[in-house]
């Protein structure tokens, strides 16, 4: 399994969530947690191979963490949580083990 991390900054245009799932395939990544990705809202997209779970940002479109996770690596997917707009984990099962794949945004003071 092949896991990844990126900082996209500025995710929130039209067409950039598209454009940053064509370029992980063609990286060829399992997992990636994003960071900086600035979207108000909390939910559950598809894009290319890859299903793309994200928490809310704060209230002026900044922070924000979200994953990655590419749809034939799904079944493994146990957890997702959102802890704040700075934190996030995801629960992955490889084998006989929990994964845990944590993704924080380091700015500033957390």
């Amino acid at each position: 399994m092949k896991i990844g991390t990126w900082n996209v900054r500025r995710l929130y245009r039209v067409g950039s969530l598209k454009a940053g799932a064509r370029e992980l395939v063609r990286y060829k990544l399992d997992v990636v947690g994003l960071q900086d990705f600035r979207w108000d809202k909390g939910g559950t997209e598809r894009r290319e191979v890859y299903d793309f779970f994200y928490g809310k940002g704060n209230e002026i479109h900044q922070l924000g963490t979200c994953s990655f996770v590419q749809r034939r690596r799904l079944s493994a997917l146990k957890r997702v949580e959102f802890v704040s707009d700075m934190k996030s984990f995801l629960v992955l099962i490889v084998g006989w083990r929990n994964i845990i794949v944590v993704n924080v945004h380091a700015r500033g003071h957390i």
